[in-house]
Order: C-alpha cells, then structure tokens, then sequence
C-alpha cells in the first residue's frame, strides 16, 4: 500500500538535487477519456446511461536547493453538473461530462498546491496535499461512514487535504503525521443560537501513521481523530425524478478512526489488505448550523474490510462495509438502531499501448459493483455497475 501522503518520489528526487544554488522546474500530467455504462437499480431512481467524459490534469514541481520544493496540480475542480444544478452521477474526481448541446462546466484551479523541504530521514510539507486516498481507506470510512465504497474521498473530496504533514524514520519505519482542515465553516451567531462560533471551530483532525516492514509483509497502523466537530457525509441521495450530492448524514461530530494496512507478495501476486473501525458519538450543538437537529444524540459505528490483489496487469479488491447507526435526535424518545451493509467490487486490466521517452498510453477497461442495504427499509437498497473504459496518456 501506498503512504497516506504520497511523496516518496518527490523525497528521493531532492536526496539526488543539484547543488543549493541551482534551481530546477517540472511539468507533466496526463490526458484522460472515459466511456462509463451505467446501470443503477434503486425502488425510486432506475437509470441505464452511457457518459461521455474527459479530465486533464498539469502537474507542476520546483526543485528549489536545500531540499526545498514546491509542487501543484491544475486540473477541473467543480463536479460536472445537470442543467438544474445538481450533481450529475457521472461526475467527479476532475471528470468532465459531455452534456447536453455539448455545454460542459470549467472551474479550472489548483487542485494540489504545497511546499516544504526534504531532510536525510525527515521531511515536512505544508499546503493542499495529495491523499491516494484510493489506495487507503481510512478517510473514506471517516467522512462517508454510511456508505464508504467507490473510493469517495478521490471521487467528491477530489483526493486532497488542506494542512500540514511531516514525516521521519523512527526506528526500521516512518511516521507520517498529518493536521487538516476538512471543513472553513466557522460562522458568527448570536447568543440565542448557540456557542457554534469562536476561532478553532472549523474542521480540524490528526491522521498518524507509522510504516514499517515485518519480514516480508508491510504493516502500516493508521489512526484519525478529529481536533474539533465536522460533519460525516453520503456521496449520494436520490429522488424519483433528480440526482445530487446528499445532505450530510451526520453533522458536528467528532469521530475517531483506526485501522492498519497490510501489503506483501506471493511470488508474482501483490496482496494488500485493510480494516479500519470508526466510533463517532456526541451531541450536536447548535441548531442553526445543524439543520435544526440541535442536541442530537449522535451514536454511530462503522467498519471498513478490503482485500486487494494485482497481478501483473490486472488489479481488483473487494470492499465490505457495514455502519449501524443508534442516533437520536432531541424530539424522539428512544433510538431506532439502522445498519447500513455495503458491498463493492473493483477489478480493471492495464494494456500498455505505448511507453517512450517518459510518455505512456494506457487503455483499461474497468468494472466497479456496488449494492448498499438498508435493515430499516428495502426502499433505500440499491445496485450500481459501472462498465468503463479508459484511455490515458500520460507524459
């Protein structure tokens, strides 16, 4: 499994740097397309459409002397969006759709943007940090616990954090330790509202990690635990008739995760492993804020299992989720417990069309299965099955 915050590459480049009084720039990127069928069965929302889409993204880096550095990644920030504003099912993660009439929707920015400095055995970097979150599972359990599958984090969060990370060799491993902002939502209220203002109210949580190897498997226990209250969210909700982004499941709490990944090899297969656990309980403080549900019991846990293999070209993993949610909210009398199970399957094979002078071109075509169920109601079941191919040149 790959570290939490991927800078290995950049590290060993600066350990190579020229002298502290050169200073050198990189550009590169890639170009991708994506054909995706989809095929989604819910008792209020029955679709079958093909999605047309596209995503470019120009990664910039400076090699700046001293072991300092400077990296960013420009590419399309905005989910692609219906004609009526919402979210559409074929967005996300940079993807653009092709829509109606051609119109497409552009918000072009800095989607990663941060610096630091890279010592002997230690580093730092401040800013928009990368994530991989689709390699490591724990935030996607943290901030979308209802239903953590199809790599959320990568797909809505656009697989960044703002903050700060720094990492060191602590005996035969690294630690990796990371403070960031999910959420700027720091409003000022009057008295009657609540105490929900004041200047640490925003999202803060810590993400540590430690990797090492342990013969010839590679152990990382990981544990995040927010710093002050945000909100846990669902990728998705539906409608008879629309699509969107869901309203947050669960608002102004303070979880807390903890897991470890595990990778290794059996002769040519690559194995990996994962199993994350979330607590999250508390009161919600402020009803102006919190859509009205003000001094909420909010009682919930969560856990996340993932099995990974890759052979050669090909690469799959299955996830299974299952949150069972013992909430209150201040009217009700009593809880009624809800468990949400989630099932997911991800398999994809690489054909490497072409490779030369640090330019690639990838086809893959991909399948990605998910169904979620509801022990409260069949009406919020579903399946989804995402068919796609891709075609990517990267340079």
């Amino acid at each position: 499994m790959k570290k939490l915050i991927s800078l290995a590459a950049l590290f060993a480049a600066i350990s190579y740097a020229a002298p502290a009084s050169a200073v050198t720039f990189g550009l590169g990127g890639d170009l991708g397309t994506r054909v995706r069928a989809q095929t989604y069965d819910h008792a209020n929302h029955k679709k079958d459409d093909l999605y047309w889409q596209y995503r470019v993204r120009l990664n910039g880096s400076a090699d700046l002397g001293d072991g300092f550095f400077a990296k960013v990644q420009v590419t399309n920030e905005a989910p692609n969006k219906t004609s009526t504003g919402a979210v559409a099912l074929g967005g996300g993660g940079g993807w653009q759709t092709i829509g109606y009439g051609n119109s497409e929707l552009y918000s072009i920015g800095f989607s990663q943007a941060y610096f630091g400095r890279g010592y002997g055995n230690s580093h730092y970097a401040i800013g928009r940090l990368p994530l991989n979150a689709t390699n490591n599972p724990i935030l996607d359990i943290t901030l979308y616990p209802k239903n953590p599958l199809d790599t959320p984090t990568a797909t809505f969060q656009n697989d960044r954090l703002f903050g700060a990370n720094y990492g060191t060799k602590i005996g035969p491993g690294e630690l990796n330790l990371v403070v960031g902002v999910f959420d700027n939502l720091n409003t000022y209220y009057s008295s009657s509202q609540g105490n929900d203002s004041g200047l640490l109210n925003d999202g803060y949580a810590f993400i540590g990690s430690y990797k090492t190897d342990i013969g010839s498997v590679t152990i990382e226990p990981e544990v995040l635990t927010a710093i002050t209250r945000f909100d846990s969210v669902t990728p998705e909700t539906f409608s008879s008739t629309s699509s969107s982004y869901g309203t947050p499941w669960h608002q102004g709490v303070r979880p807390w995760t903890f897991g470890l990944n595990l990778s290794g090899k059996v002769g040519e297969v690559k194995l990996g492993a994962s199993g994350f656990y979330n607590i999250t309980n508390g009161t919600t403080p402020d009803a102006t804020r919190y859509g009205g549900n003000r001094n909420a019991n909010v009682d919930y846990t969560a856990y996340l299992l993932r099995i990974k293999a890759e052979y050669g070209p090909f690469l799959a993993w299955y996830d299974h989720s299952v949150a069972t949610d013992k909430s209150k909210l201040a009217t009700e009398a009593t809880a009624t417990t809800k468990t949400y199970t989630n099932n997911f399957v991800w398999a994809q094979y690489q054909f490497k069309a072409y490779e030369s002078n640090g330019t690639r071109l990838v086809i893959q075509p991909t399948l990605r299965y998910l169904t979620s169920k509801d022990s409260a109601t069949t009406t919020n079941d579903y399946h989804r099955l995402r068919s796609e191919l891709y075609a990517t040149i990267t340079f």
